[in-house]
């Protein structure tokens, strides 16, 4: 047989022996999308050039470096988080894009040690990403970042409610009242709630709270809200915290799990023997609220869209690196899921 010419190759690929002459030469004027359909139909056909167009392909891609710090490595939510940063990242080479993510997890949610790493992540990197509590030792960090020109962005908790700092993650305030919605809605009649926070640092799990107040206000006053209690993103503390609620309130008939520590929270409910009695609300869907939904020990759980939450940030921090100086706010607000037993 003999061996493909580049007519061939223009052949299979859909496009004109120019273009593939293009390709070759490593021309600038080619979309990445015709780079990748070229490569893709040299190595099915045995191209002789294979290896040149590879090179060229590789060559043409803009390289960005970005980093992400994400909470506690052992929280299975951020596991998934971080998997699906990784996976958007790589989609980004069939843009011409080649996307180095540099994940770091913080065991220690201290504000001095989530400004340490952002400082020294921010110097490796052409744009940062945090998930972080708002403290004014985080927000030096952000500024200074900033003001040498390095796009900052904040996921899942804003960072800056005057639109300071880039933020992809839900409109927060809809999930409060959505959340109160479904206790109304699902309660047979009212009592009092209970109202676990991870921390009111977390601006997301504050207008979460912010939310959910304004909608027992507005539509259901006979509700009783207790007072928030913190769990600081611990489990153990989740649980204590769930047992202290059922204990001094004998007539709970409810529970909004805002932050983090809804593992322990649902194991307090089970111990209790009182978890198909109320109707628990909680945040995020994985293996454990999965769990949580199947056996009724969760009503509902309100969930990220998570890869469509870790295109979006990679898309942003790819325009915001491309333009520094632009003043383009590159804020984007994805819609939250909600499930139930009966659709997970």
């Amino acid at each position: 047989m003999p061996r493909p010419t580049i007519p061939d190759l223009a052949a299979a690929a859909g496009v004109s022996v120019a273009t593939v002459n293009r390709v070759l030469s490593g021309a600038g004027n080619v979309r990445a999308r015709t780079r990748h359909l070229v490569q893709e139909a040299a190595e099915s056909i045995g191209f002789y050039g294979l290896g040149t167009i590879q090179a060229k392909v590789s060559a043409s891609r803009q390289r960005m470096r970005f980093g992400f710090l994400l909470l506690q490595p052992h929280r299975q939510f951020y596991q998934n988080v971080a998997a699906a940063i990784r996976e958007a990242a790589v989609a980004m080479a069939d843009q011409g894009v080649e996307v180095e993510a540099r994940i770091e997890f913080l065991d220690d949610l201290s504000p001095q040690n989530t400004a340490a790493h952002a400082m020294a992540l921010g110097a490796q990197c052409d744009s940062i990403c945090i998930t972080s509590a708002v403290h004014p030792v985080v927000t030096q960090a952000v500024e200074t970042l900033q003001a040498r020109g390095l796009p900052v962005f904040a996921l899942i908790a804003q960072l800056s409610a005057a639109g300071l700092v880039h933020y992809v993650g839900l409109d927060n305030w809809k999930v409060g009242r959505t959340s109160a919605w479904a206790i109304e809605s699902l309660c047979k009649k009212p009592g009092k709630i209970g109202i676990l926070m991870g921390n009111p640092r977390y601006r997301n799990q504050e207008m979460n709270e912010s939310g959910f107040r304004s909608y027992f206000r507005e539509h259901a006053p006979d509700f009783t809200l207790l007072e928030p209690l913190s769990t600081f993103e611990a489990s153990a503390v989740a649980e204590e915290m769930t047992e202290k609620l059922l204990n001094q309130h004998p007539d709970l008939t409810s529970l909004f799990v805002s932050g983090g520590g809804i593992t322990g929270a649902m194991a307090a409910l089970r111990a209790s023997g009182r978890a198909s009695e109320l109707v628990v609300v909680g945040y995020d869907l994985m293996d454990s609220t999965k769990a949580g939904l199947l056996d009724g020990t969760l009503k509902v759980v309100i969930a990220h869209p998570l890869r469509q939450l870790a295109e979006e940030l990679i898309k942003g921090m790819i325009k915001a690196t491309r333009s520094p100086n632009d003043g383009v706010n590159h804020t984007r607000i994805v819609p939250f899921q909600i499930y139930t037993r009966e659709n997970i």
